[in-house]
């Protein structure tokens, strides 16, 4: 289901920024396995998955930080990240996944169907994480995204992350296009200020790891699955309700 908040015409849209974890990855239980490895290598109890999958979305510092509770003391927690982020990059592809329908939709997007609007053909495809960028381009690779995308930018390829504007603008320089032919694609609060930020359009997916704080930063578009991002770009937008 769509439901358009703020009007905006998607033909108009030349690139779009993707989220990754919750958004076009499900990554959680590696996200778990390695948080909770990470614990118990410390001497910690382990935390309820749902918890920890509530503290993605910051970047891995601060995912660490979370877990270890207020104020932790800074060579634990620089231990508990140097495993973490060991042992994620050994496990990171144990059990992630694509969405149902990610492949499909991206393939449509920069691959539009005869007879589609001339300006779907100059469509491209970003992504922009706060995950680490190598273990995010390792990710995108391994399961077969990367001719999509002219551009992959993780959580340490600028000197600020999400929802600081820089990546999202460095990513609308580099493509040469406008703010407002821009749309940022992502499943929590983080994206959505990020998109706000730089200017751009925004679009919430349910489906992700942190629906809930949509609910309070509301994005120009919900979608509650990817092939409904298909048809906000098939569909007039005066017909989405």
């Amino acid at each position: 289901m769509i439901r358009l908040l703020r009007a905006f015409d998607p033909d108009r849209i030349r690139l779009l920024i993707f989220d990754l974890d919750g958004t076009l990855i499900d990554s959680r239980l590696d996200l778990i396995h390695s948080v909770n490895a990470t614990l118990r290598h410390i001497g910690r109890a382990e935390l309820d998955g749902e918890v920890i999958a509530s503290y993605v979305g910051d970047g891995a510092p601060t995912l660490v930080r979370r877990v270890l509770g207020e104020a932790p003391d800074e060579a634990l927690l620089r231990t508990a990240l140097e495993y973490f982020l060991g042992y994620y990059r050994l496990h990171k592809l144990d059990h992630t996944t694509l969405y149902e329908g990610i492949t499909e939709m991206l393939d449509q997007l920069v691959h539009p169907p005869v007879g589609a609007s001339p300006h779907r053909g100059s469509r491209r495809l970003a992504v922009l994480t706060n995950k680490p960028v190598n273990p995010s381009r390792d990710i995108i690779h391994a399961l077969g995204l990367a001719d999509f995308f002219v551009r992959i930018y993780g959580g340490n390829s600028f000197s600020t992350k999400k929802p600081d504007p820089l990546g999202a603008r460095t990513l609308l320089q580099e493509a040469g296009v406008l703010a407002d032919e821009t749309l940022m694609v992502g499943d929590s609060s983080i994206d959505v200020l990020t998109g706000r930020n730089a200017g751009t359009w925004t679009c919430g997916v349910t489906y992700g790891f942190a629906p809930h704080s949509l609910e309070q930063t509301k994005p120009d578009v919900l979608i509650d699955n990817p092939r409904d991002l298909l048809e906000l770009f098939t569909a007039a937008a005066s017909s989405i309700v």
